[in-house]
């Protein structure tokens, strides 16, 4: 097995202790039992399966574990907090949207240990021979239940009939799960189930009605906007035509927003998610595909512009802000006709405030778009390196770096913006030429 030190991966990930959850996980996990983890979005169930998995690992060049998730958008997250564990054990994410052959490319010179993968792309690798699964012996299905939802079941059933040799399989859920088909095992699981304790609304989130006197609440947004200032705020809209609409209106009112829902591109879904979290916008209008799968960390304000359809969304969509210690605020949006589903089990109190306020700042980050990425031998010690080098950039002024197959983003402060531009157009990273420019 894999020697690795839990203690040093705490560290580099920034985390004192384990939580409750985490240490009876990874407790059990290391019994050799299939488990089942039941345990609210935000509370940390990535790190409770990767630690122990990472440590079940053999030290051979062979494929050993596949995850499979939902969403393309939750195997880049899980490969990042992977990578962040700074193990040096070879993953990667394979999912829709871009060539399969590239991800062939990368397989083949990589030779991954954990393969993190959408369940239909994955399928894809296995029948044309790309993936050789017979030394994998762990199988983790993250966010079991919404797998299930999208109708993913006779994909997961293909790639699980393509693991001879599977040991051992850890199924996790942000809300009780379904009864596992027979597809996954007709073995006994262990189920730790961490939701029966939890209040609908944790205690460090604050839970306000905002009245709108007219059925279009647009503008009761904007003023509820204004008064939170700067402090990041996920607006939730249930359809994608409304996210649209919702979007446009601040965007001309001159609020820092970004749109995020099913039907747009992947590249732009990534572009707004990434400006979003690094801080280049304040307001991240989106569908539930925003309430789960996604570490956007830090969001202050919860806004339900339009009421949540179930319960079940309801805790989703609540569960983006207040991770982990933090505290929140969620806001319902109530028109004038409408009244508070009855699944909501606490009454709020009613969010008063008087006069208006200016609208919000620009946020003191912004994104530049460099148009290379790893396919071009480029990481982020060159891009730091030649911000700061070419483009007379300190430490502080330097935010958060992404570097994606063929391009990268990267946050600077935003007052430094032309002046940088006007240094490093034209300039060459790593002797290639290419285009850098703020992200639109």
């Amino acid at each position: 097995m894999t020697h690795i030190n839990i203690k040093e991966i705490l560290w580099k990930l920034h985390i004192d202790s384990l939580t409750a959850m985490q240490q009876t996980t990874v407790e059990e996990y290391r019994k050799g039992k299939d488990l089942v983890l039941l345990s609210p979005t935000g509370s940390g169930k990535t790190i409770a399966y990767l630690l122990p998995l990472v440590q079940s690992l053999k030290n051979e060049n062979a494929l050993q574990a596949v995850v499979l998730v939902p969403s393309r958008e939750l195997a880049l997250q899980i490969e990042q907090v992977f990578k962040s564990m700074g193990t040096g054990i070879p993953v990667m994410s394979c999912y829709g949207g871009r060539p399969a052959m590239d991800e062939h490319r990368t397989m083949k010179s990589l030779n991954p240990q954990v393969i993190i993968g959408t369940p239909g792309r994955m399928n894809d690798h296995l029948n044309k021979g790309n993936i050789d699964a017979s030394h994998v012996h762990t199988l983790v299905i993250d966010e079991f239940d919404r797998c299930l939802e999208m109708g993913f079941q006779e994909e997961m059933s293909e790639v699980i009939a393509q693991i001879p040799y599977l040991k051992r399989r850890f199924l996790l859920s942000a809300t009780d799960a379904p009864a596992i088909p027979r597809f996954v095992s007709e073995g006994d699981f262990l189920k730790l189930n961490f939701l029966e304790d939890e209040e609908q609304i944790p205690e460090r989130i604050k839970v306000y009605t905002v009245k709108s006197p007219e059925k279009d609440k647009l503008e009761v947004l904007f003023k509820l906007l204004c008064y939170l200032g700067d402090k990041s705020s996920l607006v939730f809209v249930n359809y994608r035509e409304s996210v649209e609409r919702v979007y446009r209106y601040l965007l001309q009112a001159g609020i820092s927003c970004e749109m995020f829902h099913g039907g747009m591109e992947q590249k732009d879904r990534e572009r707004a998610l990434y400006k979003f979290s690094n801080g280049s916008c304040n307001v991240f209008v989106s569908t539930d595909l925003a309430a789960r799968g996604l570490d956007i960390p830090n969001i202050d304000h919860v806004i339900h512009y339009h009421l949540p359809l179930n319960e079940d969304a309801y805790i989703h969509r609540n569960g983006r802000t207040a991770r982990w210690d933090a505290s929140g605020n969620v806001f319902l949006i109530l028109g004038p006709e409408e009244y508070l589903p009855e699944f909501i089990q606490q009454i709020p109190e009613e969010y008063v405030w008087e006069g208006a306020k200016p609208k919000p700042a620009k946020p003191q980050w912004v994104t530049l778009y460099i148009g290379k990425g790893k396919k071009d031998k480029i990481n982020k010690v060159d891009i730091v390196g030649f911000l700061s080098k070419v483009g007379g950039l300190g430490k502080s002024d330097i935010g958060r770096i992404d570097v994606k197959e063929h391009y990268a983003f990267v946050a600077i402060r935003r007052n430094l913006l032309k002046e940088t531009l006007a240094v490093v157009s034209g300039q060459k990273i790593k002797g290639i030429k290419t285009i850098i420019e703020k992200t639109k």
